[in-house]
């Protein structure tokens, strides 16, 4: 090892604590936000559920346009209706993000009929709430196509642009399931966790990338019309999430160039505890949760 590795090795640590520090210190502070006078937010899911609350927080705070994609025209004219009201220019496009080649003929169609797509929001998913050998082949199927294979086929379509004009923000709507998984939802557990390596692994690759950026979302169990009918065991210490929350602290994030954000925060525990607790302490921890039995009363919007 010659003597500069040596000294990079050595100021690494210095370094890594450093980065910690500054980390902790400028989330105490209130930081620059990112205008959204000039954005225009395109959201898949956005008819309904956590989309549309996060449609109605990015023309709330300011972006230039909303742009709704989704597969159930009612709500989507419903969401776009209410948004135009609010004085934001909104337009919807029916398409289904499992589908390829219906993606990419409609990103081609959204650049040319509203411009181009600066914030991509991935959101949509589907649920089945069922164990492996409950779930039919292609019900688990369509949640990797939906959750997984979606983000690929709309960040392919609109990414692109985002770099040539060295300008743009890729969202994603998680869930903390994708780190602590739990039965009776193993199509969305194994989707949402291909879907978190996929933004890690964006995230990373963005780095050189100058004035684009990621944000991924892990939020708790939500309450919306998806997860109707899960219990959780202790819901006075874990309630569910407001959707309306989950999107005004997504736009927030965004706007704050926030890599990753967990809600509610005390989620960063439960991935630490993971990293280093025995199985057996695990498992006993989703005994006492009620994880196991959770998805029992399951009967929401697959």
């Amino acid at each position: 090892m010659d003597l500069k590795s040596a000294c990079r090795l050595c100021l690494f640590p210095v370094q890594m604590l450093y980065y910690v520090v500054r980390a902790g210190l400028l989330s105490l502070l209130p930081g620059r936000r990112k205008d959204l006078a000039r954005e225009v937010v395109l959201i898949t899911g956005g008819g309904r559920g956590i989309g549309r609350h996060l449609a109605k927080e990015f023309a709330k705070q300011g972006a230039r346009k909303v742009i709704l994609l989704g597969r159930t025209e009612k709500c989507l004219k419903e969401t776009a209706e209410e948004i135009t009201l609010s004085g934001t220019e909104c337009h919807y496009f029916l398409c289904d993000v499992a589908n390829r080649e219906e993606v990419y003929k409609q990103a081609k169609v959204v650049r040319e009929k509203v411009g181009d797509v600066t914030i991509l929001v991935n959101n949509a998913a589907v649920v089945h709430g069922k164990s492996l050998m409950d779930s039919d082949d292609d019900a688990l199927l369509k949640s990797q196509h939906i959750n997984t294979m979606g983000q690929f086929w709309t960040t392919k379509a609109f990414l692109p642009r985002m770099l040539e004009l060295q300008h743009g923000h890729v969202v994603c709507i998680n869930s903390i399931l994708s780190q602590s998984p739990i039965p009776g939802a193993i199509d969305y557990c194994t989707s949402k966790a291909s879907s978190l390596a996929f933004m890690e692994s964006l995230t990373l690759g963005l780095l050189d990338c100058p004035g684009v950026g990621c944000t991924t979302v892990l939020p708790f169990h939500t309450n919306t019309e998806m997860f109707q009918g899960m219990r959780v065991r202790f819901p006075q210490l874990f309630p569910p999430l407001k959707p309306e929350v989950v999107a005004q602290r997504t736009v927030d994030a965004v706007r704050a160039d926030k890599a990753f954000l967990y809600l509610p925060w005390t989620m960063h525990a439960l991935v630490i505890l993971k990293s280093f607790m025995p199985q057996v302490a695990l498992e006993e921890i989703h005994r006492f949760s009620g994880s196991y039995t959770c998805m029992n009363t399951f009967k929401g919007r697959t």
